[in-house]
């Protein structure tokens, strides 16, 4: 066979170095900038336990002599600091010197009151949605814009997968060239090769992390945890409850198990008495569950009590019912009960969130959060230092180019796993062939098209 029917073949197969490089660049073009602010505020959520206990310092650190106050006693303290609240739940105190976190709910949301372990002085008090990691949280999940948001996050980090696994078919080693440009960055070599290669060699050693945070960021998201909710209906896989909620924390009620913790019950009814919760706390403190632990009221008037146990390092994670009158446990239920669907995103979970294995996950998802953005200001270098004047600077089109069996292939498995990055392919190509196709000028600047030959009218 020859060298030139030879490359037909797998020209048939596979796409050329040039479709792949408008891929890779539009893309990109899509994507950095989401990329960057998902990689910052990410990297900030990562560290979400000692952030928050930085900040709760001013109300921690209390000398105690003796015993803490009733839990019952700094709740109704906690209430009277809410007008017409509800008492939705009461943190355990990590330490006997720490403010008693009391969880009200109220006309404007659940409020988290810090009142003092002794003398029951309300010491400070914020609105559960408006705490810098809960904001962080929707940043990150939803761009501080609801369900939308959370579908245009999709969205990007769909077309991220598709930028890292045309960045690694790009960046494979043609031509016998060594490890310099390949594993390591060449220095010396002028300007251009060290963008090149910075850029490349830095997507390369982060590409198995970043993909690994982008699929199981997609349990979250709107469209896809529902996707997912009804593939599970599908093989008689659901569950009554997943351990992790889908879509904006504005558009659900309460909950314990989502991205950002915290949050009380909200109940209706009498009020759950009071006493109950002394011994239900009493009962709690022993069983040394990791923090953040909840206690709840019950949702029914004489139900049970819960214990909540909502550890980031979801593994961990367990919920204790408790009789209230008897103080006595009722069930007990823990990560290693869960269906093993929900036992593997948990844990996919807990090492997104860099809480799976203490600080180690949290640096190993900082250094991901920043090669990507490396990878990102570099891409934006390389691009203005190549395009041409006049133009996006998007690789020009070969005269003629085919679908192949294994790009279609590829994209119908994306799209059997990603919905959304199918759709907004779908209207991606309507869009290009049928609008931006029609005014020469827009096709040109875009590089929808190959320049005309020179002397062409």
């Amino acid at each position: 066979m020859s060298d030139v029917h030879s490359a037909a073949v797998r020209s048939r197969f596979w796409p050329d170095y040039r479709t792949l490089w408008r891929w890779h660049f539009y893309a990109g073009l899509f994507c950095i900038p989401f990329v960057i602010v998902l990689s910052l505020s990410g990297s900030v959520y990562l560290f979400k336990p000692q952030v928050e206990r930085w900040l709760d310092r001013p109300y921690d650190g209390h000398a105690v002599s003796g015993e803490r106050g009733l839990p019952s006693a700094q709740v109704q303290a906690a209430l009277a600091a809410v007008p017409h609240g509800t008492f939705a739940g009461f943190e355990l105190p990590v330490d006997a010197g720490d403010a008693a976190r009391v969880l009200v709910a109220g006309e404007q949301g659940t409020q988290r009151v810090y009142v003092h372990p002794t003398s029951h002085q309300v010491l400070h008090q914020v609105a559960e949605d408006q705490r810098l990691m809960r904001q962080m949280f929707r940043l990150h999940g939803e761009l501080w814009m609801g369900d939308r948001g959370s579908n245009l996050v999709e969205i990007a980090s769909c077309w991220t997968i598709v930028l890292i696994l045309t960045g690694l078919l790009l960046w494979w080693p043609r031509g016998g060239l060594g490890a310099a440009g390949v594993l390591y960055p060449r220095l010396g070599r002028g300007q251009r090769l060290f963008w090149r290669d910075l850029h490349a060699v830095t997507g390369l050693w982060i590409s198995v992390l970043v993909l690994f945070l982008l699929m199981t960021g997609l349990p979250w998201a709107k469209f896809w945890g529902g996707y997912f909710k009804q593939v599970r209906q599908w093989t008689g896989t659901a569950v009554a409850r997943q351990d992790w909620p889908s879509g904006s924390p504005r558009s659900r009620r309460g909950g314990h198990s989502d991205h950002g913790g915290g949050g009380g019950r909200h109940t209706a009814g009498p009020p759950p008495d009071l006493a109950a919760l002394d011994r239900v706390v009493a009962l709690a403190i022993p069983l040394a569950l990791p923090a953040p632990t909840v206690v709840n009221p019950p949702a029914q008037p004489g139900g049970d009590w819960t214990v909540v146990c909502n550890a980031q390092n979801r593994p961990l994670r367990q919920t204790v019912h408790v009789q209230p009158d008897s103080a006595e446990i009722t069930r007990r239920e823990t990560f290693d009960k869960k269906h093993w669907i929900d036992r593997v995103v948990g844990t996919c979970i807990a090492a997104h969130e860099g809480q799976l294995f203490g600080l180690a996950n949290q640096l190993l998802g900082l250094a991901a959060a920043m090669g990507l953005i490396v990878v990102c200001l570099s891409a934006v270098v390389l691009w203005w230092r190549r395009r041409d004047p006049g133009t996006l600077g998007a690789p020009q089109p070969l005269v003629s180019v085919h679908g192949t069996a294994g790009l279609l292939g590829v994209l119908a498995l994306l799209t059997v796993l990603l919905p959304l990055f199918g759709a907004s392919l779908v209207v991606v190509l309507l869009l290009e062939r049928f609008v931006l196709r029609r005014f020469a000028g827009v096709g040109r600047w875009l590089g929808l098209e190959p320049p005309r030959p020179t002397g062409e009218a």
